[in-house]
């Protein structure tokens, strides 16, 4: 049973208060470490801290109480002047923090958070009453252990050279501290900020329990009016369709009758969608929710690789769909980390390569028409696409044919791929976790996509762009025979006709060459195992993430909003989900990617060249 029988509300709203203050104070931390004479920074931390420790009091979590007012103890020394702001010191407090969202963790758990460590709880209290150091260090700030990592790439190959890079031994053998790029083993590290979604903790006993994601939603009640405002007006108009139906049966179908059934029906039209509207930005949360976890994991990281990165936060009022939000906190965790520890470089290589000695990583989020724009961008040394491609065809994920069609961007793509790391030397900071290829099947499974850019001596630009929302998909409808299949618009580049004469043979496949990229043509009869009855007469070029082919198709049905419908007890392979169209007929979505992995796939090389006839 739970230790909060018949409290479950009060520790909901606790838990989604209180850990939205401790995720401000770690922010502020962050700044204060950079301004440690801002007296206002130190009072908004006090603050802060002061109010979780009255909600923990109220619940009776005496160990998350005792916590809480040992490290405030702290924050009222160093705002009274009584105390200085030191390194150890702020590690100490990040200690603290991080022992607080753990035992954050129990709580949603439903248990009471066991007592913190007994060493940090012993040098908060040292520290409080400014006995030696030696009386009780400071533990350090808790970071991901050393942990072997097969198959990581040679950054040394894969990025442009930097000169003399600091040694670092682990686990007994001396490798490159940093390397001035980004990773692409296939491993993240370990973040200090647990994901929202699938928070392990260890509860009373030692026992890991996990917690299910948020269900709840913050609505602005300006919104909800909206909401009431509009489900009235429809009210209204169905009663007046109701009295025009009656009259219609009654044979009353004068002209000014049915014009009023035509004036009702439009009216219904756009107060329905209005209310289609309204109800989707219901669902709206600004991304700054998410970005605010992540000064902090920056900091924590910079500072165990003895960096200086700051990170820069935009568009933090960017509104994205909620569930979007959840999804992407743990790509985003692991492309932070992959820009600190291998994006940037170490001080003393930025300054003997002209730059500045601290590194700025961005993290920006803007609407761009109905897409959002994510971008995650550093100022370090860039990747070598030449060395990118190499190393693919030396894992026999391209062949060397395949390699040289390839230009930069799709160079930067192949990163994506898995199995392409070839890393045999372990890091610190990177573990067995999130590679690059499943953050490209995460952002995929949003119905979104990743773009790469980089410059050498410049940096790296990681752009992820996602619909505003995953309720309604906008989808185009192509035919074989009567048939209509839709596919996310968002991997449509262009529809062309294929005109056979300008079909060639290449590696005994059928490709077209469209401004001066030779592109494969694979027929979508062919990925979804149906016999090719002719020759397809139009191609739609789309682009993934690891490349750009052309989806021989039959005909087209136009363009369309698809509000989706999952499968729930049987998904056939392929089929993301069902829509309906304005007609009443169903039509099946499909899963480009799912369909394209497939072993019969033209993209693993193993589909023969389309048929003449």
């Amino acid at each position: 049973m739970s230790d909060f029988a018949g409290m479950e509300d009060l520790l909901q709203d606790f838990l989604q208060e209180a850990s939205d203050l401790l995720s401000g104070v770690d922010n502020k931390l962050v700044d204060l470490e950079k301004s440690p004479e801002d007296r206002g920074l130190l009072n908004d931390i006090f603050r802060g801290f002061h109010t979780i420790k009255g909600g923990a009091g109220f619940l009776n979590a005496t160990e998350l109480v005792t916590l809480c007012h040992r490290t405030e103890t702290l924050f009222d020394k160093l705002r009274n002047g009584e105390l200085a702001l030191s390194p150890e010191l702020m590690d100490m407090i990040m200690a603290a923090t991080k022992g607080v969202r753990d035992m954050f963790g129990d709580l949603s758990s439903g248990v009471q958070p066991p007592p913190a460590p007994a060493d940090l709880l012993a040098s908060l209290k040292a520290a409080a009453e400014s006995q030696p150091a030696s009386a009780a260090a400071p533990p350090p700030v808790a970071l991901a252990p050393s942990v072997a990592s097969a198959g990581g790439p040679d950054w040394d190959a894969l990025h442009a050279a930097v000169s003399g890079p600091p040694q670092t031994a682990v686990s007994g053998e001396v490798i490159p501290a940093a390397v001035g790029a980004h990773d692409v083993d296939g491993t993240e590290a370990r973040s200090n900020v647990p994901a929202p979604q699938a928070h392990k903790s260890t509860g009373g006993g030692g026992r890991r329990v996990e917690t299910t994601r948020e269900n709840t939603i913050r609505v602005d009640t300006a919104r909800l009016d909206q909401v009431l405002n509009l489900s009235g007006e429809i009210g209204l108009t169905k009663n007046r369709l109701t009295s025009l139906r009656a009259d219609i049966l009654a044979g009353k179908n004068d002209s000014e009758t049915l014009h009023a059934l035509d004036q009702a029906v439009s009216q219904l039209d756009l107060l329905v969608s209005d209310l289609q509207n309204s109800v989707m930005k219901t669902r709206m949360q600004p991304i700054g929710r998410l970005f605010q976890k992540y000064p902090r994991i920056a900091r924590d990281l910079a500072r165990q690789l003895g960096k200086d990165v700051e990170l820069v936060l935009a568009g933090e009022e960017t509104e994205v769909d909620k569930n979007m939000i959840e999804d992407l906190s743990d790509p985003l965790i692991h492309l932070i980390r992959n820009a600190v520890d291998h994006g940037v470089e170490n001080p003393e290589v930025r300054a003997a390569a002209g730059k500045s000695a601290k590194s700025l990583v961005r993290l920006e989020a803007r609407q761009e028409g109905d897409h959002i724009v994510i971008i995650v961008a550093d100022d370090g040394n860039g990747m070598v696409p030449e060395t990118i491609r190499a190393k693919a065809v030396e894992k026999g994920l391209i062949s060397e044919e395949e390699a040289n069609t390839l230009d930069d961007r799709q160079s930067f793509n192949l990163i994506l791929l898995p199995g392409f790391s070839t890393k045999t030397q372990i890091s610190d900071v990177s573990g067995r976790g999130v590679g690059m290829d499943v953050v490209k099947t995460n952002i995929q499974k949003l119905n979104g996509s990743i773009e790469i850019r980089s410059e050498i001596g410049k940096g790296s630009v990681f752009l992820i762009s996602l619909p505003l929302t995953l309720a309604i998909l906008p989808v185009l409808l192509v035919l074989l025979g009567d048939q209509p299949f839709a596919l996310p618009l968002s991997l449509v580049r262009e529809i062309l006709p294929i005109e056979r004469d300008k079909v060639q043979e290449v590696g005994g496949k059928s490709t077209l060459v469209v401004r001066g990229e030779i592109l494969p043509i694979i027929p979508l009869v062919r990925l979804l195992g149906w016999p090719q009855e002719r020759y397809p007469e139009y191609g739609v070029l789309m682009q993934t993430a690891e490349r750009s082919f052309i989806l021989g198709v039959d005909s087209f049905a136009g363009r369309d909003d698809a509000v989706i419908k999952s499968l729930e007890d049987f998904r056939p392979h392929g089929v993301a989900g069902v829509t309906t169209l304005s007609n009443g007929q169903i039509v099946l979505i499909l899963d480009m990617k799912e369909l394209l992995t497939d072993p019969g796939s033209a993209i693993s090389g193993r589909v023969p060249a389309l048929e003449a006839g």
